[in-house]
């Protein structure tokens, strides 16, 4: 059995131990970017890696970048190749947000090429509520010689964005919040609003009452109307740094449409130039 979307928890539990399988640990807060770890340390999924957002996940931020600047492709490779993944490897992803910043990984493995990557549904909570096997050991590594390229037809860069504004090649579908999207609100980045002409599609709509991902169809309904005037590669998903849009992305995929494109900068970077302009809907 492959899984390159979602695994849920039963089926992950008689695969602990298994030698062609890794699982990552990627529970991040960005208010405190030390928290994810100390927690990691304190207990985890037995045989999980720590998978740091800031350091494995992202390269260090520039004047021009967003908050989380995709990592460098040799850093991210070698890193991969250190915990030992190779090209069979199933690997398994969580965090302890029902998969805002764990999907980040998803995303990054499937841009690399690796296709058996999924999401454990409903991650560390999920895990935690039926009492299942946790340990604080650190995985002893067994490094590999895994090598990959960025497939970048995934990705859109701030020029591309910047131009759509006049060509209207795509559509931006911006999945923060309503209360960030409208300007309302803005507890993270220090300018409020939108890109004009993107729609907004919160994340948290991809999930259930439980923070499991709703059925394939049910997302599948929900995202039919981008569907009408867009293809899914003429959808552009974006959030505020390029980390939770890729949620939405795994969305798209579990209902059965192609993976869109990701503004890997997003609205961070965005607004690094206060010539690119912004819209609110107070």
């Amino acid at each position: 059995m492959i899984y390159d979307k979602l695994i849920q928890t039963d089926e992950l539990l008689p695969r602990l131990g298994d030698t062609n399988w890794l699982i990552f640990d990627c529970r991040f807060d960005l208010a405190d970017t030390a928290k994810g770890e100390s927690l990691y340390r304190q207990s985890h999924i037995p045989g999980a890696i720590y998978a740091h957002l800031d350091r494995h996940l992202s390269s260090p931020i520039t004047a021009n970048s967003g908050r989380h600047p995709l990592p460098r492709q040799d850093e991210l490779v070698e890193w991969l190749a250190q915990c030992g993944l190779r090209k069979d490897t199933q690997v398994v992803v969580y965090d302890d947000s029902f998969g805002a910043m764990a999907s980040r990984l998803w995303w990054l493995l499937k841009c690399l090429g690796h296709q058996t990557v999924a999401l454990l549904d409903g991650g560390w909570q999920a895990w935690q509520k039926q009492s299942l096997a946790e340990d604080a050991l650190i995985p002893l590594l067994t490094p590999s010689s895994f090598n990959a390229v960025y497939d970048k037809q995934y990705m859109v860069d701030t020029d591309a964005v910047l131009d759509n504004l006049q060509t209207g090649e795509f559509q931006l579908v911006d999945v923060r919040s309503v209360e960030r999207f409208s300007g309302k609100l803005e507890p993270i980045d220090p300018i409020a609003g939108h890109i004009p002409g993107a729609l907004n599609r919160p994340l948290s709509d991809n999930l259930d009452a439980q923070g499991l991902f709703k059925p394939a169809q049910v997302l599948k309904d929900y995202y039919a109307p981008l569907q009408v005037d867009w293809t899914s590669r003429q959808q552009v998903f974006m959030c505020g740094s390029g980390v939770t849009a890729c949620h939405s992305v795994l969305a798209m995929v579990i209902a059965g449409y192609p993976m869109p494109r990701l503004y890997t900068g997003s609205w961070s970077e965005w607004i690094r130039d206060n010539t690119r302009p912004v819209v609110t809907s107070i």
